[in-house]
């Protein structure tokens, strides 16, 4: 099974054909092809490849699902004895991807 390390957002996904997963908000419509390019390294039953950072020649082809929010998270912060807190809520926007293929 082939397989590749791919950069989005700022994160590295571990991704395989017809693997579905949520990655950070890409700007794409559901429904149409995206191609990564940040490919990181590609690897198989015996053999792996590795960049520097990059692969130059690899991408992944995905295609766009779903955009979504995730669950919210509470941020709490406080300064004992100081009657100080702040609480916040945020919801991470995702996108949910299905990758098609993998070119090495």
């Amino acid at each position: 099974m082939r397989y590749a390390i791919v950069e989005s957002g700022g994160k590295q996904y571990r991704m395989e054909e017809g693997l579905s997963l949520k990655v950070d908000r890409i700007q794409a419509e559901p429904g149409t092809d995206v191609i990564l390019d940040k490919v990181l390294m590609v690897g198989g039953e015996n053999e792996a490849k590795a960049g520097q950072p990059y692969l130059p020649e690899a991408s992944v082809a995905c295609e766009v699902l779903e955009h979504g929010r995730d669950k919210k998270i509470i941020v709490f912060r406080f300064l004992r004895r100081k009657d100080s807190r702040k609480k916040q809520g945020h919801r991470q926007e995702f996108t949910r991807v299905k990758v098609k293929s993998i070119q090495a």
